[in-house]
């Protein structure tokens, strides 16, 4: 009877080993899918890009200031497309990330468990919209509102842009912030409470200020999350490059531009069709940098509670 239990052991044991083993096969496949697929993008961008710059010196594709890559005479000034997106950026994190983090206080610190699990999915449920949906719901919804305010204001604009731009990337902002401050123990707050401090006081001046690292990097997240959004800024701010500053004026992201090129008019090994990888390439290194922004932010000031 012995020898059978050690057998009918063994035999689980040994099926426990391979199942733990096939996981773990499994796990490190999937991980390497995302890395092989990162270095087939960096690849094929890179290959792309290569015969643009052949033609199109780097220093002139960097700072020039006219970008007309569609029609005679060509520029490759990438500038104009460049700052047409950090129009929409700054715009949409004026407005996102102090009310982004405003509804991450109220639903991690003041809000009933009741409002919280109401509250919360609903906010979720903005970033499942698809993005083409925003797009139009700016020209037919914000836009309008604007143009009641200044008529001149045209149908395709950097503000309303912003502001859809903005309400997309709110639930990113809101969940991640909420996520960092419920991270902070009970034991600080009780800490404030046991000085004296009021709820708001422990809120602003404890949970915020160690939860300073997961609110920053949410913010860098959400950067990335916007400057690389397309069909919503495509439909939205319209497609003329310019350097501007004005959010009430047509611009083009560089994002809308790779929409415009990718539509197929463009002949295949053109000049203008690699700079569309030129400019994806540049996109590419811009939300990379802000990643790495956001990771050395985390590693860097991340408190660890026991």
């Amino acid at each position: 009877m012995t020898e059978v239990v050690a057998a009918t052991f063994r035999q689980k044991t040994k099926k426990s080993k391979l199942v733990e083993k096939g996981v773990r096969w499994g796990i490190f496949l999937c991980a390497l899918a995302s890395v092989l697929t990162t270095f087939g993008i960096i690849f094929v961008l890179a290959k792309e890009a290569i015969p643009f710059f052949r033609e199109v010196s780097l220093v002139d594709f960097l700072f020039g200031t006219k970008w007309n890559a569609l029609i005679l005479p060509r520029s490759f000034g990438v500038l104009p497309l460049l700052m047409g997106t950090m129009l929409i950026v700054i715009g949409a994190g004026l407005i996102a990330l102090p009310v982004g983090l405003a509804s991450a206080i109220y639903l991690s610190e003041f809000a009933s468990q009741r409002v919280r699990k109401t509250v919360k999915p609903v906010l979720e449920i903005l970033a499942g919209i698809p993005t083409v949906v925003y797009g139009y719901f700016a020209l037919t919804g914000i836009t309008p509102i604007l143009k009641s305010f200044n008529d001149e204001i045209p149908v395709f604009n950097a503000l309303s842009a912003s502001i859809v731009v903005a309400v997309m990337i709110l639930p990113m902002v809101a969940s991640l912030c909420d996520d960092a401050l419920k991270a902070v123990p009970r034991s600080l707050r009780d800490g404030g409470y046991a000085l004296g401090s009021t709820k708001t006081e422990v809120s602003l001046k404890i949970v915020v200020p160690a939860a300073l690292s997961g609110i920053v990097a949410s913010f860098v997240l959400a950067f990335s999350r916007a400057i690389g959004e397309t069909m919503a800024v495509t439909l939205a701010a319209g497609g003329t490059p310019k350097m501007t500053l004005n959010p009430l004026e047509s611009i083009q992201t560089m994002t809308a531009y790779i929409v415009q090129v990718a539509t197929g008019d463009i002949e295949h090994g053109s000049i203008s069709y690699h700079s569309l990888y030129a400019v994806g390439g540049l996109l590419f290194l811009i939300t990379l940098a802000a990643n790495l922004l956001s990771y050395k932010i985390l590693k860097k000031y991340r408190e660890e509670y026991e």
